[in-house]
């Protein structure tokens, strides 16, 4: 008897008063379960008395079962069920609250047995005559669609949200254009928010009177609308403009990008352009009298403002003055955007503030005002002399790190004016014993070598380096030994000794590979070249720019339309830090008036964005003429092949002709910026075309698999693909870029894949080529790279395609024509190759070679052999000579070709074995 006691615990306690009949007792007892529920206590158990509770009319009693049914439903889905018929019944209750209640909840259970249930009332109450159920069932679609995507297609839910979006209430309108952006996030494809004119119309009247989270929803949505002349994007920004008044900066900032988007479609020269610059800065300038962490945002968004439209901001100068009690990190943003808006107008007060600003305590904060002292410097010329004077002044107060900052900026000064400063190098060297940061010391360095023939003792000084050469980091190392490098050039009989150790140092003891490279070629110029070496080492160094930082511009333009989110604080595309199996959009500004340069596709353009290529050659514009000197005679005629680019010299790269700065560069001339010069007469040929092989397999790209070949008819070159589906999931928004060639081939047209690409589905494209895309030698020379994008990811692969394409059809060249050109083009470039077991005769094989493009121009029989003169031209203007002959009784021809530009001899060769053999 001593172990039965009374108390059963506190779930038995609860459990009889959730059962008891007091209404008063129920309600306390609900309210002590959701309690023990939320500091974490388990009252699963508790569910189904808890459940029977629903049946009452208390509104209160009735939004807490509602609590703990969400949180529990998950890990009880059979228990869940019998609350089902509650959800039916409350959903037709006369009392409108608890019809949305009961809608709301529905939403957030999310057990996929009891969904179905949930259609009909959700059907019901997406067409209720009260706007507050209406707007909350909305809400529940996107949820319902998170679970279950396809049975909210196949119910037709989408239809009523869109039909919702014309309802009168604007709370409606709002909700069903936010469930109907967040489904449409999901898919990417489906064009679930079809805007026009009409439905524009209807959002811009729900956004006067809707909340202000709707009024966001709707703004994101119109930014993503894209008008169909200016006359409509004006009107729109005309009623979007009161927005920018409006008290939460959400609103403000969702209205100041949907201006910026539509204001790229406004001429100029409009009065009403005009207006709106004027009425976008208050609002931005009020948002930084909000707390420090609203302002940084703020700062990051106007920082891409005042990149893209810097005459929005000119004269607001003084509000992004620093405080002394603004937090560090707006403090470094405020910096940051006076120097973007610095101009001759203002740079008096600009530099009166950032002097002051170096003076003060936080360390980063004083770096960086010196640091922005040099950018004026670099941006205004006619403030360098003040600001030059400004950073002497600093170097005097003998501060250590403003010291260090003063004279990497100065360096980039002396880059940006050459010979106009260099009196201050005197005032710079007393302070080379402080400089104790790598970046410091190795401009300091760079200043000594620079200007070495200025600095009586510059040997000394960079000897006084030297001793800890090992110590030192690996930018001073590389400086040092440039800075030697240039100093021995300029002074060769004192520093000889100094020049060797350095080399020894930086060849034999260090293990750094960048600097034993950068020794070897010193070493290797210096003695076989001194000349060169002086040209290299020497040469005329471009100006510096002034704004390094500037974001990219196709970069800047997706964020202008990414303003107010986390992207635009990132300065990142979401695309770089939102995971998940969501596809981003790439969004873009839409054409500026006028122009027609946006005509491909935004996401192509952006799909190779990250690809950094390199290409140093200037571009030549149009066809490059050629030589018209009159002594050139015959050859002129021949468009001027390579050498006209070239200035004489063979081939790509004559190196005698080569600019220094060019020094290992791929040089981009020669093959290449020779436009397409073939007006292209079209006979119809039969080119041989190469059967499809497998250029991307599914394994590399995710399950989709690229088979294709190149072909040419009628002047037209085109890439035939087979794109394969190998995956589980769908594919959709196709796109290709290549990237720079040696004959400029790109799509002429986007990838146009009409419906998605299900599972196992294959379907065939013709790609149209043109070939005057960007132009760089590539190794081997008929190489391309190529990039496909679809909704799950880009994927890169390479091809090399058969030169033949790019035989033009007025590649006959007249017979005198043929015999000076032949004579004049050095012997040195003929290129001799065997065409084994060919067993065509020479008709056969004239006939068969002109089908693609290679004509023959005289044939003559010579002891027996047959001999066939023939030429072809290429798309950019190089014409090739071929001699092939043909001994009736042995199948090996001999072919005998002569170019101005040798290096594509093998290619052609391999062009006749193809087209001969198949």
């Amino acid at each position: 008897k001593y172990f039965t006691t009374t108390k059963k615990g506190e779930i038995f306690e609860l459990k009889a008063e959730l059962n008891s009949d007091k209404k008063e007792k129920k309600k306390e007892a609900v309210k002590k379960v959701i309690a023990s529920m939320t500091v974490g206590k388990d009252v699963s158990a508790l569910f189904p008395d808890v459940v029977n509770c629903m049946q009452t009319d208390n509104l209160e009693l009735k939004k807490l079962v509602y609590l703990y049914l969400m949180n529990y439903a998950k890990s009880q889905p059979d228990m869940a069920i019998m609350a089902v018929n509650t959800f039916v019944k409350d959903c037709e209750d006369p009392n409108p609250l608890i019809r949305a209640l009961a809608v709301r909840t529905m939403g957030c259970i999310r057990v996929d047995k009891i969904t179905e249930y949930l259609c009909e009332p959700l059907r019901k109450c997406l067409k209720d005559e009260d706007p507050y159920v209406r707007k909350t069932a909305a809400v529940c679609v996107a949820k319902l669609h998170d679970i279950n995507a396809q049975l909210v297609e196949d119910q037709g839910f989408l239809d009523t949200l869109k039909d919702l979006i014309s309802d009168s209430n604007p709370m409606v309108v709002a909700n069903a254009v936010a469930a109907l952006s967040e489904i449409a996030e999901s898919h990417p494809s489906s064009n679930l928010l079809d805007l026009n004119p009409q439905s524009i119309n209807k959002l811009l009247t729900a956004l006067n009177e809707c909340t202000e989270w709707g009024q966001i929803f709707i703004l994101d949505c119109l930014a993503n609308y894209m008008p169909k002349d200016d006359r409509e994007a004006q009107s729109i920004c005309e009623r979007v403009t009161p927005r920018l008044s409006h008290a939460n900066s959400a609103v403000v900032l969702s209205a100041v990008k949907v201006l910026m988007k539509f204001m790229e479609m406004l001429s100029k020269d409009l009065d009403y352009y005009g207006t709106l610059l004027k009425k976008l800065a208050p609002p931005l300038v009020t948002l930084l009298s909000a707390e420090p962490e609203l302002q940084y945002v703020a700062l990051r968004n106007i920082n891409l403002i005042v990149q893209k439209r810097p005459e929005i901001l000119k004269h607001e100068m003084k509000v992004f003055f620093v405080k002394y009690n603004d937090p560090i990190y707006v403090k470094l943003e405020k910096l940051d955007i006076m120097i973007r808006l610095a101009s001759q107008a203002n740079i008096a007060q600009v530099l009166a503030e950032l002097k002051e600003y170096a003076t003060e305590v936080d360390v980063d904060f004083v770096r960086k005002a010196v640091r922005a002292i040099g950018r004026c410097a670099i941006k205004v010329e006619q403030s360098a002399e003040r600001c030059v004077s400004t950073l002497l002044d600093l170097i005097q107060t003998k501060v250590n790190y403003v010291v260090q900052e003063a004279i990497v900026v100065i360096k980039d000064i002396f880059r940006k004016y050459p010979n106009k400063y260099e009196s201050v190098i005197a005032t710079l060297c007393e302070n080379l014993d402080s400089l104790d940061e790598p970046e410091a010391r190795a401009a300091m360095i760079w200043i000594v070598g620079e200007y070495a023939e200025r600095i009586d003792n510059a040997d000394e000084l960079l000897e006084s380096f030297l001793e800890g050469f090992h110590d030192e980091s690996t930018q001073v190392q590389l400086q040092l030994l440039t800075a030697i490098v240039k100093l021995f050039l300029k002074k060769p009989t004192e520093t000889q000794e100094l020049v060797q150790q350095v080399l020894s140092l930086a060849t034999q003891d260090s293990d750094n590979p960048d600097l034993r490279d950068r020794g070897y070629i010193y070493w290797r110029l210096l003695s076989t070249d001194p000349v060169a070496a002086k040209e290299v080492v020497l040469a005329e160094k471009p100006l510096i720019s002034e704004e390094t930082d500037l974001i990219e511009p196709t970069l800047l333009d997706e964020l202008i339309c990414y303003i107010g989110t986390l992207a635009s604080v990132y300065h990142k595309p979401p695309s770089a830090f939102v995971e998940g199996s969501r596809g981003v959009v790439h969004k873009s500004l839409p054409p500026r008036t006028g122009s027609s340069e946006s005509a491909e596709s935004p996401d192509t353009a952006v799909l190779l964005g990250d690809r950094l290529i390199l290409d140093l050659g200037p571009p030549v514009s149009g066809p490059p003429m050629a030589a018209t000197s009159v002594q050139m005679g015959a050859v002129d005629l021949l468009g001027g092949g390579l050498d006209s680019l070239m200035g004489g010299g063979s081939g790509f790269a004559a190196p005698s002709t080569a600019v220094p700065a060019n020094l290992g560069a791929p040089l981009s001339s020669g093959l290449g910026d020779l436009f397409d010069l073939t007006g292209g007469v079209g006979t119809l040929s039969g080119s041989y075309v190469a059967p499809k092989t497998v250029w991307l397999p599914a394994m590399k790209a995710k399950g989709l698999e690229i088979s294709g070949t190149f072909s040419r008819q009628v002047g037209s070159i085109s890439m035939d693909l087979v794109l394969t589906n190998k995956a589980l999931q769908v594919m959709s928004d196709f796109a290709i870029q290549f990237n720079r060639n040696s004959f400029g081939l790109a799509p002429a047209a986007p990838l146009q894949v009409h419906a998605p690409l299900a599972p196992n589905q294959s379907v065939e494209i013709s790609l149209p080529l043109n070939t005057v895309g960007s132009v760089m030698k590539m190794d081997p020379l008929n190489n391309l790279q190529v990039a496909v994008k679809n909704n799950i990811d880009v994927f890169y692969f390479s091809t090399l395609y058969p030169l033949h394409i790019l035989f033009v059809e007025d590649g006959k060249m007249e017979r005198q024509m043929f015999l000076a050109t032949w004579k004049d083009i050095p012997n040195e470039n003929e290129a001799q190759f065997q065409i084994k077991d060919c067993s065509l005769n020479a008709d056969a094989v004239s006939s068969k070679l002109q089908g693609s493009n290679i004509f023959t121009i005289a044939k003559r029989n010579v002891e027996g052999q047959d001999m066939l003169y023939q030429s072809l031209k290429l798309t950019n203007g190089i014409w090739v000579l071929a001699e092939l002959r043909i001994q009736p009784s042995n199948p090996s021809f001999t072919l005998s070709l002569k170019c101005r530009a040798p290096e594509v001899a093998p290619y052609v060769y391999q062009a006749y074995e193809t087209i001969l053999k198949n």
